[in-house]
């Protein structure tokens, strides 16, 4: 019997964690341009906002996948889930802008304490061949949940902006208590490596940061810095976008991200391991990047409804196809430092939301189509770079392959 399957209901745990911290998020989307209305903010404050949220990420990541390494992986997934939970009860309370920011922030803590402890717990319970299969399986939880997210936020907004919000913190809570009582902890090496582990990492956020330019992973990791600021341009106005230029409602815009996102679950769910077994992590983050750009562009050009319903559904099939590769990448290279790394990975990823979202919010305001001429420019450039990777990997390759 496989680890994958042995350990199937710890599996499905992690997925309802990560996706309900992943409906959370997406709530924000169809409901955003009501809040814009409501508290009177402009695009350039919504950018912020994602922006807040992904700094404190930022900040806290590394520290939290090192204290998953120390202290175990349930235990930081629980405080996650609760911190998440008050972070989305705040947004649904939340009566000014100034609210808005806490909330974000204080959501950002939770997700830096979840993401890399869930996906360090799918490392601990796979092996190598099963490792793209388990993050699959975790990813397309996190799409689903962006998939129902916004249909959840445009439907149930019907009865109140608000109320998605609360549902989400009831959500949360319940999913903590869950986790506590049946969730088995993984984390459970000799202590010699724990200690080890927990050595290695004994820097500075800044030092951190500054020091991965050393790790075998580095150009993984500015791949996912430049993928996630060109793709946090597209996400973060999407919404208001489709708002401001053709009218669309939330139910629209929910409608759109569902069909968009679900052929992205689909894929994970089923062929997602072959897909990377077949054709290699490198050759698949090449292959999206450049298709996420094209369609990106491709954004502005569509009018009709349908035809940006079909646009939309090809770019997130790609996002979410780029990114459990990147992740698959560089947990295979992480070695027994799985929670470091994926939070190096998620700090990272924070760094592009931070600017991301900042520059889309700005460029919204300036003039709706250039967050996405920006997007597509930062797309080609990341694509450039994992080109430059594939060619800088051979030499490596060919040298393991004589030994």
């Amino acid at each position: 019997m496989s680890i994958l399957l042995k350990n199937r209901g710890a599996l499905l745990l992690l997925m309802l964690n990560i996706f309900i911290v992943f409906t959370g998020i997406g709530l924000v989307v169809p409901i955003m341009p009501s809040y814009m209305t409501e508290l009177h903010i402009s695009g350039s404050t919504v950018g912020l906002l994602v922006a807040a949220f992904s700094l404190t990420q930022l900040i806290f990541s590394p520290y939290a996948g090192r204290l998953s390494d120390m202290l175990g992986r349930k235990k930081i997934i629980v405080i996650g889930m609760i911190v998440f939970a008050v972070s989305e009860l705040l947004f649904g309370l939340a009566n000014a802008p100034a609210l808005l920011f806490a909330s974000r922030m204080i959501g950002g803590l939770g997700a830096a304490l979840i993401f890399p402890a869930v996906m360090a717990y799918t490392a601990d319970t796979t092996t190598d061949d099963e490792r793209a299969t388990g993050m699959g399986f975790i990813n397309a939880a996190i799409t689903t949940g962006f998939i129902i997210g916004p249909g959840i936020g445009g439907f149930i907004a019907e009865f109140g902006i608000r109320v998605p919000f609360f549902a989400a913190a009831v959500a949360g809570a319940i999913a903590a208590t869950i986790t506590l009582l049946a969730l088995p902890e993984s984390n459970k090496r000799p202590r010699a490596v724990q200690d080890k582990v927990s050595e290695a990492p004994r820097q500075s956020l800044f030092k951190q940061l500054l020091n991965s330019y050393k790790e075998p992973y580095f150009i993984a990791l500015i791949i996912v810095f430049v993928a996630s600021f060109g793709l946090a341009n597209y996400e973060t106005v999407f919404g208001l976008f489709v708002d401001h230029k053709f009218g669309f409602t939330a139910k629209d815009i929910a409608f759109i991200i569902t069909f968009g996102s679900i052929s992205g679950a689909v894929v994970q769910l089923t062929i997602f391991g072959w897909i990377l077994n077949k054709f290699g992590e490198r050759n698949v983050i090449s292959f999206c990047l450049i298709t996420a750009a094209a369609f990106v562009l491709l954004t502005l050009l569509v009018h009709t409804y349908w035809l940006i319903v079909i646009v939309t559904f090809i770019l997130f099939l790609s996002i979410d196809i780029l990114r459990p590769a990147i992740g698959t990448q560089m947990s295979k290279m992480a070695e027994e430092k799985q929670g470091y790394v994926a939070g190096l990975n998620s700090a990272y990823t924070s760094l592009g939301n931070i600017a991301g979202p900042i520059v889309a919010g700005f460029l919204f305001d300036y003039n709706i189509n250039y967050p996405y001429i920006s997007a597509a420019f930062v797309l080609v450039l990341c694509f450039l770079l994992s080109l430059r990777a594939k060619r800088s990997s051979k030499p490596n390759t060919v040298q393991q392959a004589t030994k």
